[in-house]
């Protein structure tokens, strides 16, 4: 799935809206926790490193997935990996995300002007293409959690808000460099 924390909310109130449909969310292990506090939602783990690497472990991982009897696939990433397994779910009602690469660079380039839809939006609208009709205008998000033991012996008390910040990522391009990121610390204080 896409940025995954951002489907979360997505996922709720699509199961507000629609109670009687029964999701499963295909992504890696260790976004699993994720969904924990979504009810409606099962998880389906992939392991892109071993398991469903590659061309024939995409092949494994279509077989599992048409096994489970989906009636259709919201595809919330669209990339290779997704591309290759819809050639083998073939037959099943497939919707993918409109990453709106194009509206991106106009606006980047000073040819478009406007603003563009979020991704929350984006992942709405494959949804609906899908036939269910839904709205993200005021998402539910899980309650707050208490901090693990653990965790709270490490970063310690405070009497006040933390602000916790993650600049990097899976693929270096999309990091955020660490001269910016410390301005943004600065601005933070």
């Amino acid at each position: 799935m896409g940025d995954v924390a951002m489907t979360v909310p997505v996922l709720a109130a699509f199961s507000k809206a629609h109670p009687s449909i029964k999701l499963t969310v295909l992504t890696k292990k260790q976004f699993a926790p994720l969904f924990r506090d979504l009810q409606m939602v099962t998880v389906l783990s992939a392991d892109f490193t071993s398991k469903h690497k590659g061309f024939f472990g995409l092949y494994r991982l279509s077989r599992l997935i048409r096994n489970m009897s989906v009636d259709a696939i919201a595809d919330l990433h669209s990339v290779l990996r997704t591309q290759i397994l819809k050639f083998f779910l073939l037959g099943i009602n497939f919707a993918q995300i409109n990453k709106g690469r194009s509206e991106k660079k106009a606006l980047v380039t000073g040819k478009l002007v406007a603003p563009l839809r979020t991704t929350p939006q984006r992942y709405t609208d494959v949804f609906r293409r899908l036939g269910f009709d839904f709205y993200i205008d005021n998402p539910l998000f899980p309650a707050a959690k208490q901090l693990d033991a653990t965790v709270t012996r490490e970063i310690g008390e405070f009497s006040k808000s933390i602000i916790g910040i993650a600049p990097f990522a899976a693929y270096a391009p999309k990091t955020y460099p660490l001269s910016k990121m410390e301005n943004v610390i600065f601005e933070l204080q």
